[in-house]
């Protein structure tokens, strides 16, 4: 059997040498076995550093983009989060170690995706965290507003409903554009609805459905 544990800390190792400096955010990537949520055909590579299939045509985010987003939403325990697109369920975990399992709540297009990232999750240890199937342009409004929303998947802009389902003065991040350029945005939502934005670099994420 791998040495899962040792696997994943010399991932974080790279990641720390690489541009991640936000040790709790490392420490979030170190807690989660991340094998635990990649298909059993791929398992032997969940420590890569790369995106994997997860059926669907859908993939698991490579660990440093994983990362990246955390850093850049500088999530805090008990903030409110919303996740678009929750896939197999591990960049919804990340999340958990950082505002707590009962504080994320993520949406998946596809019903059998939704059903496998809940079960993954509630082994693993992250069963508070709320997942529903449905269409993640319309966001979760039961339960915002949230401090923070960000999505896994590339839209050509942010959805106007999750927009809206944020806080004043809290922070979305998304990969923007089409199917072949995309930018990681990060906008903070203004008191009157206005959105101040930053970018953060070249991506390539699946379309959000």
């Amino acid at each position: 059997m791998p040495d899962w544990e040792r696997a994943r800390t010399a991932l974080v190792d790279r990641l720390r040498e690489g541009r991640i400096d936000d040790e709790r955010v490392l420490s979030a990537m170190e807690a989660v076995p991340r094998h635990r949520f990649v298909p059993e055909e791929y398992r032997t590579d969940a420590y890569r550093d790369q995106p994997l299939p997860i059926g669907r045509d859908q993939t698991i985010s490579a660990p440093h983009m994983v990362a990246i987003m955390a850093e850049l939403l500088d999530l805090r325990r008990g903030d409110r989060v919303l996740e678009i697109g929750t896939g197999c369920g591990y960049h919804a975990a990340v999340t958990a170690e950082l505002v707590g399992s009962a504080d994320v709540y993520t949406v998946e297009y596809h019903d059998e995706l939704a059903e496998r990232a809940q079960a993954t999750l509630e082994a693993t240890g992250y069963g508070d965290v709320s997942v529903r199937a449905g269409d993640g342009k319309r966001g979760w409004p039961d339960h915002a507003p949230y401090d923070r929303a960000y999505l896994t998947c590339a839209a050509s802009e942010f959805p106007s409903a999750v927009v809206e389902q944020v806080r004043p003065g809290g922070l979305l991040l998304a990969p923007i554009g089409g199917r072949r350029r995309q930018t990681l945005v990060r906008v903070r939502r203004r008191p009157d609805g206005s959105l101040a934005r930053e970018t953060h670099g070249a991506v390539r994420f699946v379309r959000l459905q």
